[in-house]
């Protein structure tokens, strides 16, 4: 066998999934001043997932014999990949933490959570961080945990729980290390995607 398939069928797959549904409802009122949002995005990092969940059968079967898990730091994420692959302990890394919202300080206006979501993650794109992690530093960051996962992919196969705007910036980070995806499952909650590699 050739020295590089040998390399490649060493490696993953990696199946990256989004937690599942919080408890706190970014749908649900009030509507909020822009600081009272920002407590709201704490309470948010801090809570669990809403009650009453079950991972889908499709992720439970493709992450059951992963050699390799991880969760970010968030409690909504170690829990799901506690619900997801309940034998196996993931282990807990803050690299693969949402990237922050911070919302744009407009005086007078009051808006609904997953309002201020969008206003925030526009503004954090355009270089307002409120003195947080920067855009240019969650690539940074999502930079070293698309490499992590990368090396913990010659254990074998690789499952990470962790959150909706970083699973997207992992992407390019993981296609440049060699890795595409094979299977899209999109951003919903508990939804996930499967990557394999296929060399620099």
């Amino acid at each position: 066998m050739p020295a590089t398939t040998s390399a490649r069928s060493k490696r993953g797959p990696i199946i990256i999934s989004r937690h599942g549904r919080p408890a706190l409802d970014r749908r649900a009122g009030p509507r909020l001043a822009w600081r009272d949002y920002v407590q709201w995005w704490d309470n948010y990092e801090a809570g669990p997932l809403a009650d009453g969940q079950q991972p889908p059968q499709a992720l439970m079967e493709v992450v059951a014999d992963a050699e390799v898990v991880f969760a970010s730091g968030r409690l909504r994420a170690q829990q799901t990949a506690a619900q997801a692959l309940p034998h196996k302990p993931a282990a807990h890394d803050p690299v693969f933490n949402e990237a922050t919202l911070p919302p744009p300080t407009l005086g007078g206006v009051k808006a609904l959570p997953k309002t201020w979501n969008v206003l925030a993650r526009t503004a954090w794109l355009g270089g307002h961080s409120l003195g947080g992690e920067t855009s240019k530093e969650a690539r940074l960051r999502a930079k070293i945990a698309a490499l992590r996962l990368h090396e913990a992919s010659a254990q074998g196969k690789v499952y990470l729980a962790a959150h909706g705007w970083f699973n997207r910036m992992l992407r390019p980070e993981l296609r440049q290390l060699g890795w595409i995806c094979v299977e899209d499952g999109g951003d919903r909650y508990w939804s996930y995607r499967v990557y394999v590699y296929r060399g620099r």
